[in-house]
C-alpha cells in the first residue's frame, strides 16, 4: 500500500555547517538544489525557496513530513516537491448546484416555443401578434432589471443567500404562469421569472469564478453553458405532449418550479465564495472553504492574495456604480459590454430562430425535432468547450469561435445566393447553421460569461457583470425585435452576411482587447491589470 508524503521544504541557513552527505547549491532566483547521498540510493531534490530579504538570508528550521493514507507519493521520482492539487471534483458539486440556475434559464427559453399558440387561444389573445410578442419579450425586461440589481445584492449578502432569495421570483413566477387565467397574470408570471433569471445569469459566473480552483476554473465555468443546453433540451422533450393537449402548458410551468426548489435546498449545503468571506471579515470560514475545495497547501497563499487585494480596493463590502467610471474598472466594463454587444449582433438568437425554417426547407417539418437537433449541437459544442477551456485558453477559443461563426454564415449566404441545386443548397444551409451553433457553443457562448468576471476586480466584479449582462439583454431584445423585419425587407443573405461581419469584428476585438486568463488566479489578473496596485512589485 502506497502512502502519500507531503513535504514542507526546510529553510536553511547559508552560514550553517554543511553536512558531508548533503551537497547543495542555492541560486539568487530562489532555487535550492541539493543531493542526499547514501550507500544505496542517491536522490536529488529541487526546492523553490522564497528569499526573506534582499540579502537572501534563510532561517533555520527542521523539515516537517506529514503522512496521508492512500494516494500516490507527492514526492516524485525526480525529487520535485509539489503542492497537493485536489483537482476539480471537490468544487464540482457546489458549482453544479449553482448551474441549476442555468438549467432554469434554458428551460424558460424553450418552454414558450411550442405552447405559445395554446396559451394565446386559451387566454384570449390569439391572433394578436403584439400581445404574443409581449408575453415572450417581457421576460427580457425582467432579466434586464434583475441583472442591474444583482451586483448590489451579491456585494452585501454573498452568493449563497442571493441564490436563495432569487428563487422567490423564479418559483412564484412559474406558479403564477401555471395558474394564469388572464393576459395580465401570464405577463406578471413571465416578468417575475425574467427577474430571477436576470439575477442568476450574473450570479452563476461570479460564483463559479470565485469558488473554482484556478487550474480548473475554465472547465467548471462551462457548466453554465451545459446547464443552459440541458434546460432547452428538457423543455423540448417535455413540451411534446402540448401538440395534442392544449392545456399541457400549465404542467410545463408547474415543472419549472421544481428546479427552483432544488436550488434553495442545494444552496443550503453549498459553500460561500471564499473571496466574499474574506472581504466580510470571516477569514477562518474562508480558510475552511479553500482547504476543502482547493487543498490545504493553498490556504496561506490564497488568503494573503485576498487580503492584499482588499487592502488595495478598500474593506467595505458594497461598491458604488460610479466606480465603474474609474480606471481600471471602466476599461473592463467597456470590454464586457462590447463582448456582449458583438455576441448578440453576431446573430445567435436570429440563427436559432430561423434554423427551424431552414429545416422545413429540407423536409423536416416538426419544429420540435428541428429544435432538438439545434439543442444537441449546442450541447456537443459545450462539452468540447469544457475539454478545451483550460487547455487552449479563453482567448484562443473566443477568436477561433468567432472565425468559425463567420465562415458558417458565409457558407449559408453562398448556399442561399448561388443555389446550384435545391437539395444541395438546403443541406449546405443546414450544415452552415449547425456549424455556426457548434462553434458558438465552443467559445463565444461560454467564454464571454467567464472571462468578464475573471478580468473584473474583486470589489466591482458583481456590478461589472451586472452592467455587461444588462447590455446583453438590451441587444437581445433589439435583435429579436428587428430580425424578422430585416429578413422580410432585405432577405436572408444580407442579414446573415452582416452576422458574419460582426463575427469577424468580434474576433478582432477579442484579439486586441482581451488577455489570457488561463491558469492565473483572479488576484494575479487584477494586479496585472491595475497599474496603481499597491504592493504590486513587492
Amino acid at each position: 500500500m502506497s502512502r502519500a508524503l507531503v513535504l514542507r521544504p526546510p529553510q536553511l541557513s547559508l552560514a550553517a555547517k554543511p553536512d558531508p552527505n548533503l551537497f547543495s547549491r542555492y541560486t539568487p532566483g530562489g532555487t535550492l538544489q541539493f543531493q542526499l547521498c547514501s550507500n544505496s540510493h542517491p536522490r536529488k531534490l529541487r526546492l523553490t525557496v522564497a528569499s526573506a530579504s534582499k540579502k537572501e538570508q534563510l532561517q533555520e528550521s527542521k523539515p516537517q513530513v506529514q503522512k496521508q493514507d492512500g494516494g500516490n507519493d507527492s514526492f516524485q521520482e525526480n525529487g520535485t516537491v509539489e503542492a497537493v492539487d485536489l483537482g476539480w471534483l471537490p468544487a464540482f458539486p457546489h458549482i453544479l448546484i449553482a448551474s441549476m440556475s442555468n438549467f432554469l434559464f434554458g428551460y424558460h427559453i424553450g418552454v414558450m416555443n411550442g405552447p405559445i399558440v395554446s396559451i394565446a387561444k386559451e387566454l384570449g389573445f390569439e391572433g394578436n401578434s403584439l400581445l404574443e410578442g409581449l408575453v415572450v419579450s417581457i421576460f427580457i425586461g425582467g432579466a434586464f432589471i434583475g441583472s442591474i440589481s444583482c451586483g448590489s445584492l451579491v456585494d452585501r449578502l454573498g452568493c449563497r443567500r442571493t441564490f436563495q432569495i432569487d428563487t422567490i421570483p423564479l418559483i412564484l413566477g412559474a406558479l403564477i404562469s401555471a395558474q394564469a387565467h388572464s393576459t395580465d397574470e401570464i405577463l406578471w408570471g413571465r416578468f417575475l421569472v425574467g427577474l430571477g433569471i436576470g439575477v442568476n445569469t450574473v450570479l452563476v459566473p461570479v460564483y463559479t469564478s470565485e469558488v473554482a480552483p484556478t487550474k480548473h476554473r475554465g472547465t467548471l465555468g462551462t457548466l453554465c453553458q451545459i446547464g443552459t443546453c440541458l434546460g432547452i433540451i428538457a423543455s423540448l422533450f417535455l413540451g411534446i405532449p402540448s401538440e395534442n393537449d392544449p392545456h399541457w402548458w400549465r404542467i410545463l410551468f408547474y415543472i419549472a418550479s421544481v428546479p427552483g426548489l432544488l436550488l434553495v435546498f442545494g444552496m443550503q449545503y453549498a459553500v460561500e465564495s471564499p473571496r466574499w468571506l474574506c472581504k466580510a471579515g470571516r477569514v477562518d470560514d474562508a480558510k475552511e472553504v479553500i482547504r476543502n475545495l482547493w487543498g490545504a497547501s493553498y490556504v496561506n497563499q490564497a488568503i494573503e492574495e485576498f487580503q492584499s487585494v482588499i487592502r488595495n480596493d478598500g474593506g467595505d463590502l458594497d461598491s458604488s456604480w460610479l466606480e465603474l467610471l474609474e480606471e481600471p474598472h471602466s476599461r473592463v466594463a467597456l470590454i464586457g459590454g462590447m463582448l456582449f454587444v458583438l455576441q448578440q449582433f453576431a446573430g445567435i438568437n436570429g440563427v436559432l430562430y430561423f434554423s427551424s425554417l431552414t429545416f422545413k426547407d429540407v423536409g423536416i417539418s416538426s419544429s420540435a425535432l428541428a429544435s432538438l437537433y439545434v439543442g444537441l449541437t449546442n450541447f456537443a459544442g459545450a462539452l468540447c468547450a469544457s475539454y478545451l477551456m483550460d487547455r487552449q485558453g479563453r482567448k484562443k477559443l473566443l477568436i477561433g469561435s468567432y472565425i468559425g461563426m463567420a465562415v458558417s454564415m458565409f457558407l449559408v449566404v453562398y448556399a442561399v445566393s448561388f443555389p446550384v441545386d435545391k437539395d444541395i443548397s438546403g443541406n449546405l444551409s443546414i450544415l452552415g447553421s449547425l456549424l455556426y451553433i457548434f462553434t458558438f457553443a465552443i467559445g463565444a457562448g461560454p467564454v464571454t460569461g467567464l472571462i468578464i468576471p475573471e478580468l473584473s476586480s474583486s470589489r466591482t466584479r458583481g456590478k461589472i457583470m451586472g452592467f455587461s449582462f444588462s447590455v446583453h439583454w438590451v441587444c437581445n431584445f433589439l435583435v429579436g425585435l428587428f430580425f424578422l423585419e430585416l429578413v422580410e425587407k432585405l432577405g436572408v443573405a444580407p442579414v446573415y452576411l452582416s452576422f458574419g461581419g460582426f463575427s469577424i469584428l468580434a474576433a478582432a476585438f477579442a484579439y486586441y482587447f482581451t488577455v489570457e486568463t488561463k491558469g492565473r488566479s483572479l488576484e494575479e489578473i487584477e494586479m496585472s491589470l491595475n497599474p496603481n496596485f499597491q504592493g504590486k512589485n513587492e
